[in-house]
């Protein structure tokens, strides 16, 4: 029954039609031929209309049903759709974390084999990099240096080249995060009430709309400041900070490791007292700048000083007289060799040593009697006396003087002590090879 209820409702005009023709075909017979038929026929036409009624009545109830059946089925598909929906987020938010996590996983195992300070925000600038890598962002290494947490610029990197930064040490948001020690997210730059967006743009010309800064501290003590930003606002979320966060403490501690690496670094190759490189260190420089020197066909020099009767010196002012006046030397010869290339060298006792690449023997030697003058004029005031003290200078030159690295040395060292024999307080160029 039910089924042929769904049938007349999809297709009411035929059973329409199919009804009205045995009507029509009873109403002639009774007009024409059995009045009596007139009663049976007024029934049979009730009887129809109480079962179109019920039908009907029928027919509605059930598509009623049908559409609260039909409003279950579609919300329980919008339910199952955003279960769906959160299980995919849910999914890609772990397929993020994972693909991080495994680029943090390679960021400690390249930290763990980077010594240097350079080389080791460098690496910590191009992993952060490589973890926020969508659209154009910078990413900022800064050091932290002296007494007054002034920062100082360690690597910066935008896309895939580095950048260079008017703002060198730093501005009002890497400072706020030094003075603050707390991680910081600004979403965008010029709705934020902290920040005066017009002397961030006079300390640094570009665009920054929205960055994220984090401490990088081991313990309590702070080696410098993370930081990526972005040229548009809202780009960074609480979940990037968090991250960061986690990055900015490894990276912390391989900082404060290639810190105290470059500092027993430097304990093996500098001299305590002065500050100076030691005699292996120029020995290893001196053959690289021979091998380099060999290929360029470049002239290159070499200088032994040594002070003049440091020994009565010290009998008279004692030895802690004598070592600041080899920090005073030491200072003047730094002072006066500073350019690129150049190595200033204790070789023991009261001698030192420059060399000087790319430098004629006529130049070293005209370097060597300013350094002479100057050392002569300088004033050391000891026990409130007021002293001097003078210098000898040997000057040697590769290739004019000799072929090898040792005799170069013994060159020098040669004039030095002719210079002594001479006088002291004079420059002697080595005897050319003829």
């Amino acid at each position: 029954m039910k089924k042929l209820i769904l049938r007349i409702a999809r297709f009411p005009h035929f059973f329409i039609v199919l009804l009205v023709f045995p009507l029509l075909g009873f109403f002639i017979y009774a007009r024409y031929f059995a009045s009596q038929f007139f009663a049976l026929l007024a029934g049979s036409i009730l009887l129809i209309i109480v079962y179109l009624v019920y039908s009907y009545i029928s027919l509605t109830n059930r598509q009623s049903l049908i559409l609260l059946e039909n409003g279950e089925y579609e919300e329980r598909l919008n339910l199952l759709q955003a279960e769906i929906s959160r299980e995919k987020q849910a999914n890609n938010a772990l397929q993020g974390k994972i693909t991080r996590y495994s680029l943090l996983k390679e960021l400690t195992e390249k930290l763990c084999v980077s010594f240097s300070l350079a080389d080791t925000s460098q690496v910590i600038a191009a992993d952060v990099n490589a973890v926020y890598r969508q659209g154009e962002m910078t990413v900022i290494v800064y050091f932290l240096k002296g007494t007054l947490n002034e920062l100082s610029l360690a690597a910066s990197l935008r896309g895939q080249g580095p950048l260079n930064l008017k703002a060198k040490k730093g501005d009002l948001y890497d400072q706020w995060v030094v003075k603050n020690l707390k991680p910081l997210l600004v979403e965008d730059t010029r709705n934020d009430f902290r920040f005066d967006p017009e002397q961030i743009h006079n300390e640094d010309e570009r665009m920054v709309r929205s960055l994220m800064s984090v401490p990088l501290t081991v313990g309590e003590k702070t080696i410098g400041v993370l930081r990526v930003d972005s040229s548009q606002e809202h780009h960074f979320s609480t979940e990037d900070l968090r991250f960061l966060n986690t990055v900015g403490s490894i990276s912390a501690v391989a900082l404060e490791n290639a810190q105290l690496y470059s500092r027993v670094e430097d304990l093996a190759i500098r001299d305590s007292l002065t500050g100076l490189y030691l005699r292996r260190h120029l020995m290893e420089r001196l053959t690289a700048e021979i091998s380099r020197h060999l290929r360029s066909d470049e002239e290159m020099s070499f200088l032994m000083i040594d002070l003049d009767h440091f020994k009565k010196y010290n009998d008279r002012f004692g030895h802690t007289a004598g070592d600041i006046v080899l920090k005073t030397i030491a200072m003047i010869l730094t002072d006066m060799f500073s350019q690129p290339g150049q190595i200033v060298c204790r070789y023991g006792g009261e001698e030192f040593c420059v060399l000087l690449p790319d430098c004629s023997k006529r130049k070293a030697g005209q370097l060597a009697e300013e350094v002479r003058k100057k050392i002569e004029t300088q004033t050391i005031i000891l026990r409130r006396e007021r002293t001097h003290v003078t210098v000898s200078v040997g000057v040697a030159a590769f290739p004019r003087d000799t072929p090898t690295k040792e005799e170069l040395v013994q060159k020098a060292d040669s004039a030095l002590y002719e210079a002594k024999a001479s006088g002291r307080n004079q420059v002697v160029l080595a005897k050319e090879v003829k």
